[in-house]
């Protein structure tokens, strides 16, 4: 059984564009940037998101995209960001053009959602519970 050493998960993207991830995540999201480390196979740029880092990787040489979309191949779909002011990061987000893949929408009572897509299709959720 693993012990965990914080409380939270850490997330690799490989991307197509680092400029345009890094102005999405960073930029218009907010998470911190906190440093870029050379690997074997590209760069990593580490972006925090309270004590969850989302290490978006640069890659030497672009692999091919897989399927986009929540329902279209197995493996992990999307990230959750669980936030207090949806509304407002919605309303920024539709402001900036950013397409949505689920519009802000309460699924249950004390529970709404919204998801976008990021620079690669890759599904961001936001979630705000009351």
């Amino acid at each position: 059984m693993m012990k965990p050493a914080k409380n939270s998960l850490d997330l690799g993207v490989i991307v197509s564009d680092i400029k345009a991830s890094l102005n999405f995540y960073q930029d218009i999201l907010g998470l911190e940037f906190i440093e870029s480390v050379p690997l074997w196979f590209g760069t990593m740029y580490r972006l925090r998101f309270g004590t969850s880092d989302v290490k978006l990787i640069e890659p030497k040489a672009v692999p091919p995209k897989g399927a986009i979309g929540l329902e279209n191949q197995l493996g992990f779909r999307y990230v959750t960001f669980v936030i207090e002011n949806l509304s407002e990061v919605c309303a920024d987000l539709k402001a900036r053009g950013i397409e949505f893949a689920f519009p802000e929408k309460e699924i249950r009572p004390g529970t709404r959602i919204a998801m976008v897509k990021d620079p690669d299709g890759n599904v961001v959720e936001f979630v705000e519970k009351s």
